[in-house]
């Protein structure tokens, strides 16, 4: 695995969602990814067999994780079982976040 600091330029860049855009990096079994959310950008509802756990860095945003949604502030964190549908909506300023992913994601490689 190299460099061990990795700037976001090095990143892999996707956009997932219109307005949603993600840096990711990985190591061997964790991958951690930054989120930037466009205002009022929508993660639409999906599942995914990885656990997902997450903080609010930025803005504010609104998560739908299985049947219950809750607004999150800045310093808040998430968890998100492996299997679980959620869905995530930002708030009027967009928002910026860090998800941590195990195992891999391949598909954002």
């Amino acid at each position: 695995m190299e460099p061990y600091i990795v700037d976001k330029s090095q990143c892999s860049h996707h956009e997932i969602f219109p307005g949603v855009h993600i840096w990711t990096t990985h190591g061997q079994h964790l991958m951690l990814s930054l989120v930037e959310m466009q205002p009022h950008a929508v993660v639409e509802r999906h599942a995914h067999p990885h656990e997902q756990l997450g903080m609010l860095l930025e803005g504010e945003l609104t998560f739908t994780i299985g049947q219950q949604t809750q607004r999150v502030q800045p310093g808040q964190m998430w968890r998100i079982p492996g299997g679980v549908e959620h869905r995530v909506v930002a708030g009027p300023d967009g928002a910026k976040a860090l998800d941590v992913f195990y195992p891999i994601r391949e598909d954002y490689v």
